[in-house]
């Protein structure tokens, strides 16, 4: 973890000088400080911890020459020395406040986490510094999560995200935290209900994220052999046979996919992505009249749907039906104005139309789009085990693949 870059002048050299009482120790001392205190915060930690000792042996009752000698141990990784200094300079002072978070920290790399997280939650809370509190809460991460205590450390994780929403260390350590939660979640399900439906639920989902189609199929099966009417299973296994058919292109998976949206429908008619599915099926085998059906059927239930618009433009479109095809369009624009095909599918209708103005401004915005996406492409984060699956086919502005 990293180390700290503060407290280099953490105590004055006068809370030090006021407890020297005879002008040659004085003397002696007053350099001993000076020597350490430059030496400290030149990063010079060895030439530090010579002079703050010599210094600990003319002063041993002032507590700042025991706190500095207990920063200069934990910035060279001597944790069991800072430790023991930082006792005693509590000891003689308790309110030196920034030792006490020195403290907690170093008895966290040290491992002794149910010593560290008193201080460590005192700091935390009332640390006014925002870089001291930040890596209080990063070593309280460290401690919950070495005692097993999940949720604590899940809490801690959240308040870090909100201090720090845009802190790539914190982002790293935080997004750690959540999947070790979600893990352990899981396999705590497994454990009191291996043989549920939710355990096979969960199951699928993991396969499905990792494109192993079969294995998901099968554990999506059981959940509706265990639960024949449970909404959503149906569509599932869908999706995941469409999935498998860009991966292996074996022909019969739409077919099969087909049915199982179908399937869904019949026992939940107001299942809007299975009825996007269905259409955007049709339209690929261009039948037209179906498909519009099925898309109007999935915006009766999900009116700002934009990808079922999109797919109702294109129909629409197909059809000559230009007009109409055009408010659909600019519906799937206004309800995701991100989307990089909304727009181009909009150029095309414009263009269509004859409004050459229209046209350009949609070109423009899409090609901006394309431009932005193909620069992130390569910084798309892997998937998680449990993360979710793509809900629905994505309409594409590749014309070769409608067909």
């Amino acid at each position: 973890m990293k180390k700290l870059e503060i407290w280099q002048a953490v105590f004055a050299l006068t809370a030090l000088m006021c407890a020297f009482e005879q002008p040659k120790q004085e003397n002696t001392a007053e350099r001993y400080a000076t020597e350490g205190q430059a030496a400290l915060t030149a990063g010079h930690y060895e030439d530090a911890e010579k002079a703050y000792a010599k210094l600990r042996v003319l002063q041993p009752s002032v507590a700042e020459v025991h706190a500095n000698l207990g920063l200069i141990y934990f910035k060279q990784g001597k944790f069991e020395d800072a430790v023991h200094s930082l006792r005693k300079a509590l000891k003689l002072k308790p309110t030196l406040t920034k030792s006490d978070n020195l403290l907690g920290m170093s008895l966290s790399e040290l491992g002794r986490y149910a010593e560290a997280l008193p201080s460590l939650q005192n700091c935390l809370r009332r640390a006014a510094e925002p870089e001291i509190k930040r890596m209080c809460g990063l070593e309280l991460l460290r401690a919950y999560t070495g005692l097993k205590r999940d949720k604590n450390a899940v809490e801690v994780a959240l308040e870090l995200n909100r201090l720090y929403p845009d802190d790539p260390e914190i982002l790293y350590q935080t997004g750690k935290i959540y999947g070790n939660f979600a893990f352990l979640t899981m396999w705590r399900l497994a454990q009191v209900a291996p043989h549920s439906a939710w355990r096979h639920l969960a199951a699928g989902e993991a396969q499905e994220s990792q494109g192993s189609h079969d294995q998901a199929i099968q554990e999506y099966r059981e959940v509706l052999r265990l639960e024949p009417s449970r909404p959503g299973m149906h569509y599932r296994i869908g999706r995941t046979l469409l999935s498998r058919y860009w991966q292996r292109h074996s022909p019969e998976d739409p077919a099969e996919a087909q049915k199982e949206f179908e399937l869904e429908l019949q026992s939940f008619p107001s299942n809007a992505n299975a009825a996007y599915e269905l259409g955007e099926l049709q339209r690929r085998a261009r039948h037209t009249d179906e498909a519009e059906k099925y898309f109007r059927q999935a915006l009766e239930y999900y009116p700002g749907f934009a990808e079922a618009h999109l797919g109702l433009a294109a129909v629409l479109m197909e059809k000559k039906e230009t007009e109409q095809a055009l408010v659909h369009a600019q519906k799937a624009v206004a309800a995701n104005p991100e989307n990089e095909v909304g727009w181009y599918r909009l150029a095309q209708i414009q263009k269509a139309l004859g409004n050459t103005t229209a046209e350009e401004k949609a070109i423009a915005e899409y090609q901006r789009l394309h431009d932005e996406a193909t620069r992130q492409k390569g910084f798309e984060p892997a998937g998680s085990p449990f993360s979710s699956p793509s809900e629905v086919t994505k309409q594409t502005a590749d014309p070769s693949s409608d067909h």
